[in-house]
């Protein structure tokens, strides 16, 4: 008889013991500061101000909370070695992004928006790697430390998802550029130190779609940048979105990231790592409201029997946890091709549709089958429902995920 050899769950992970002391550190430092400012993280009134914007308490709250977990090695995580991060390979981002939002659902911003910045627009982000070093020098300390954060400014009101639709343009002047234009839907800006701004340096390439696109980094009290509203979405007052404008904004060469002209290809590279931690984001919230359904299963009475006894109930868990594992086993899989350094545009992008398209069917499943209690939000789950809702438009919309399969499949790319 062949001997079985045991999986993942039967084992240790690999990286149990780093997620463990995450967990632990959270528990013990940034649970307790959420307790104690319970009364005033309750209300969107004290978190955004009436442009939109985070308030200055929120921030303070936001910072200590990174410089902590800087200061403990964990802000760092995600970043390059050579910029003093531990360089974990996107598996393990994926099991932390599941652990913690399994854990602790969606609306932990303290947790997750401060404990780990995004592995490509924020902290030790892998655009720092094409800064000069004159550039880089004096600030790499601080963003290390959590005090100083990043902002990744490309999108604009007419350039989503076709980047080459931009209109914010640097202009060649003596000692460098004037960068004039306007940014919508940029993350953390309202605390940003830094910016990566994208701006036209070429027109004609980018009229003919070969380049033509500049990266430069940029401090974001420079003359010339403005944060002029937050971004309320989906019932909120405003939201870590935001509308940025230039106003001749000088840069200088030094500036550039990577080589003139070449912006887009930086942006391109963070797509796919992003894709998986969104996607990785999504199956910790849907089991985080799975267990929530279970729960409610297992104790809510109609007819004499609790609901989990019920068929309809019964196929409604059955389904969402087939939903979650295609989800997990399709994220795991497509990490390892990244981690072994494969091709995987088709594959991000089949995930970052799948996943964030069934997190909006598990969520509302869920609802459902907590009736009247899923509509209020004693739970999380109307939190949930919004938030799930969200993530099916950044880092490409599904529409364009499934235009960047087709075209892959097309181009011979059929291997699944």
């Amino acid at each position: 008889m062949t001997t079985m050899t045991a999986g993942p769950r039967a084992g240790h992970s690999e990286y149990k013991e780093i997620v463990d002391a995450l967990v632990e550190f959270i528990e013990k430092a940034v649970v307790p500061i959420e307790q104690e400012h319970a009364e005033f993280l309750k209300d969107e009134n004290n978190i955004f101000n009436a442009r939109g914007l985070m308030t200055e308490k929120y921030l303070q709250i936001s910072q200590q909370v990174r410089e902590m977990s800087a200061e403990a090695g964990f802000y760092t995580l995600y970043g390059d070695e050579s910029l003093g991060g531990a360089e974990l390979p996107a598996a393990a981002i994926v099991e932390i992004q599941e652990t913690l939002h399994h854990r602790y659902g969606p609306e932990r911003s303290l947790i997750h928006e401060s404990v780990i910045p995004s592995p490509f627009t924020n902290g030790l982000s892998p655009l720092l790697l094409k800064l000069s070093e004159e550039v880089l020098a004096p600030r790499i300390d601080a963003i290390r430390a959590g005090s100083s954060t990043l902002c990744f400014a490309l999108s604009e009101p007419d350039a989503g998802s076709d980047v080459y639709n931009l209109k914010t343009r640097a202009t060649k002047v003596d000692g460098g550029w004037l960068v004039n234009g306007q940014k919508q839907w940029i993350s953390n800006a309202a605390h940003a130190k830094h910016a990566f701004v994208f701006a036209i340096t070429d027109p004609e390439a980018v009229a003919n779609r070969t380049g033509g696109i500049t990266c430069f980094f940029v401090d974001t009290d420079a003359p010339g940048f403005s944060v002029d509203a937050g971004i309320p979405i989906m019932g909120k007052r405003g939201s870590n979105a935001t509308i940025l404008s230039f106003t001749d904004l000088k840069v200088t060469e030094a500036q550039i990231i990577g080589e003139e002209g070449k912006g887009l290809n930086l942006a391109m590279g963070g797509i796919s790592r992003g894709r998986v931690t969104m996607s990785a984001t999504c199956i910790g919230v849907a089991q985080w409201a799975l267990d929530q359904a279970l729960d409610y299963a297992k104790t809510r009475k109609t007819f004499g029997k609790t609901i989990g006894q019920h068929q309809m109930i019964q196929a409604k868990l059955a389904e969402i946890a087939r939903d979650i594992y295609l989800c997990k086993s399709a994220v795991q899989r497509t990490a390892a091709l990244l981690d072994a350094g494969m091709p995987a545009v088709k594959e991000t992008s089949i995930i970052k549709f799948s996943c964030t398209e069934m997190l909006g069917r598990v969520i509302d499943e869920v609802m459902q089958i907590h009736g009247g209690l899923g509509l209020t939000n004693e739970l999380g789950l109307e939190g949930a429902y919004r938030f799930a809702r969200t993530l099916r438009i950044p880092d490409g919309t599904s529409e364009i995920q499934r235009r960047t399969v087709a075209k892959r499949l097309l181009a011979g790319d059929t291997k699944l």
